[in-house]
C-alpha cells in the first residue's frame, strides 16, 4: 500500500538532495554574497567578507604573500611590487631616470606623467599575469613607491632613491608621482602607491635595523614629516611603509606617537605595511619585545596592518595568548581589504576601466619618448666655462674616460625594470659624432679606474 507524500515530505527530501549536492561549507560560486555585490558600499562589502573569515584566514591575509581562501573565492595576492622609476622586476618596461634624477627636473607635471605611464604599464602587466594564473611577487597592483625620505647625508646608501634634501621639493614631487600612480577615477584606484619609509629613515645604512633616530620636535616637524603629510593630505596616498629604525626610542612599526600623527592628526585611512623584516627587528635588534608573537602584536596594536615577511603568522598564537584581540586584527584587515576592493579586485573586469588596459601599451613609443624627455630634463650641467658642451661638429678626436662610460647596468639605478635597449654615454657620444656620410670622429675610450678595485 502506497502512502501519499505530504508537502512537508517533498520539501524535506528536496532540501536533503540539494544539501548533498552543494555542501554548505563552501561559498564558492555563490554570486549573491554581499561582499561580491558591486552595488553595495565598499565598507559593507569589506565587513561582510571579514565576517566570513576564520582567525587563521584573517592572519593569512596580513603578510605580503597572502594566501588564497578558496571557499570564499579570494585569490592569492602578493602585495610586494616596486615602481620607483618605472615598473620594476616584472620584465621589460619603460625605465625612467632614477628618482634623484627625476628630482633634478623640478617638474611636478613631468613626475605626474611618469607616474601615470608607470601605472598604465603596471595595470597591463598585472592583468596579463592574472590571465596566465600568475599571482606571484611583482605581479600585483600595490606598489612600494615613492621613497620620500630626506637625503642629507651622502653616506646613506639609498639616497639615489629619494628626491633629495629639501622637504618642500620632496613633498611636491611625491604628491605629483602619487597622483600619477593612483589615477583620477572616482571609484577605483589605478594602482595603490606607498610612501616610505615612515619616519626619519635616512641614517647609517648598516645600522638601520637597530638605530635610534633621535630628533627634536622642531626637526621632525620641519624636516622629516612634511613630505609624508603632503602625501597623505594632498596626494591621498593609499599606503604607508614604516621604517626599520627607531624614532625617539620606539621602533617605527610599533611607534604609537608616529601612528597618532598619521591617523589622528592627518586623517590617514589607508593601510600600513612594514619594511621587509622590520617586525623581526622589534625583538631581535631593538629589544622592544621578547618574542615574534609579542612584536607582531605590538605592531598591529600600534597600527601596522601588513608585514613584509612571515612574522604575522604568529598572530593567531598572539590572540590566543591575549597579546592582541581579534577585534584589533579585524581593524588592520579592514584597511587591507579596503585597498583591494578600491583596486577593483572583487568586481567584474568590465566594471573597472583600468582592467581593460592591454599588454600592448607596455613600453609603448610614447612612453619611451617621455623617458627620453625626463632624461634630458634631469641633466644638470654644473660648469662649462670652456664652452666644451654642446659637442661641436668637426671634432677629430675625443677621449671618454671612466668606469661608468660603457656600463649599461649603471643606467638602471635600483628598483628598476628592464629596458628593451639602452644607450651608454660612450655609445651616445659615438652616435652623436658620426656624420651623414658614415665616417666618424676618433673616439678613444679608457676604463680609467674601477669602482670596486677589481678589473673583472
Amino acid at each position: 500500500m502506497k502512502l501519499p507524500m505530504s508537502a512537508f515530505s517533498v520539501s524535506f527530501f528536496a532540501t536533503l538532495i540539494v544539501s548533498l549536492v552543494l555542501p554548505q561549507a563552501s561559498t564558492k560560486g555563490q554570486g549573491t554574497l554581499p561582499f561580491k555585490d558591486p552595488a553595495l558600499p565598499i565598507e559593507k562589502r569589506v565587513d561582510d567578507l571579514i565576517g566570513r573569515m576564520t582567525l587563521e584566514e584573517k592572519v593569512s591575509q596580513m603578510i605580503n604573500a597572502a594566501s588564497a581562501i578558496e571557499r570564499l573565492d579570494v585569490p592569492a595576492y602578493d602585495w610586494w611590487n616596486e615602481t620607483l622609476h618605472g615598473v620594476a622586476r616584472a620584465g621589460y618596461a619603460t625605465v625612467f631616470p632614477q628618482a634623484i634624477g627625476l628630482a633634478a627636473t623640478w617638474d611636478e607635471n613631468l613626475l605626474r606623467a611618469v607616474g601615470d605611464v608607470a601605472s598604465t604599464e603596471a595595470r597591463a602587466k598585472h592583468h596579463e599575469f592574472a590571465r596566465q594564473g600568475d599571482r606571484g611577487r611583482y605581479k600585483g597592483l600595490t606598489f612600494w613607491s615613492p621613497n620620500i625620505n630626506i637625503f642629507r647625508d651622502p653616506r646613506w646608501g639609498r639616497g639615489q632613491e629619494t628626491y633629495g634634501e629639501d622637504p618642500y621639493l620632496t613633498g611636491r614631487l611625491g604628491v605629483a608621482f602619487i597622483k600619477g600612480l593612483q589615477g583620477d577615477d572616482p571609484k577605483y584606484l589605478k594602482v595603490a602607491a606607498t610612501a616610505k619609509h615612515y619616519a626619519v629613515h635616512s641614517g647609517p645604512e648598516p645600522e638601520r635595523h637597530g638605530f635610534d633616530a633621535v630628533v627634536s620636535a622642531r626637526d621632525l616637524e620641519e624636516t622629516y614629516l612634511p613630505a609624508f603629510r603632503a602625501a597623505v593630505i594632498e596626494g591621498k596616498v593609499e599606503g604607508i611603509m614604516c621604517a626599520y629604525n627607531r624614532t625617539n626610542g620606539a621602533p617605527c612599526c610599533a611607534n604609537d606617537e608616529l601612528y597618532k600623527i598619521l591617523r589622528s592628526s592627518w586623517g590617514f585611512s589607508g593601510h600600513v605595511v612594514s619594511d621587509c623584516g622590520a617586525v623581526d627587528d622589534i625583538y631581535k635588534f631593538h629589544g622592544f619585545a621578547k618574542t615574534e608573537a609579542e612584536a607582531s602584536a605590538r605592531s598591529v596594536r600600534a597600527g601596522t596592518d601588513l608585514s613584509c615577511g612571515g612574522e604575522y603568522r604568529s598572530l593567531a598564537k598572539a590572540v590566543k595568548d591575549g597579546l592582541v584581540t581579534e577585534k584589533e586584527i579585524d581593524v588592520a584587515l579592514k584597511h587591507l581589504m579596503t585597498t583591494r576592493f578600491r583596486l577593483g579586485m572583487f568586481d567584474p573586469p568590465e566594471m573597472v576601466a583600468y582592467a581593460r588596459t592591454p599588454i600592448s601599451v607596455n613600453n609603448a613609443p610614447a612612453h619611451r619618448d617621455l623617458a627620453l624627455r625626463a632624461a634630458r630634463e634631469s641633466i644638470v650641467l654644473l660648469k662649462n666655462t670652456a664652452n666644451t658642451l654642446p659637442l661641436k661638429p668637426g671634432l677629430k678626436t675625443i677621449a671618454v674616460i671612466g668606469p661608468n662610460a660603457d656600463a649599461p647596468e649603471v643606467l638602471l639605478g635600483n628598483y628598476n625594470g628592464q629596458p628593451i635597449n639602452s644607450v651608454t654615454p660612450l655609445a651616445g657620444i659615438r652616435r652623436k659624432l658620426e656624420d651623414k656620410s658614415g665616417s666618424s670622429a676618433k673616439v678613444l675610450y679608457a676604463l680609467g679606474s674601477t669602482l670596486t678595485g677589481s678589473s673583472g
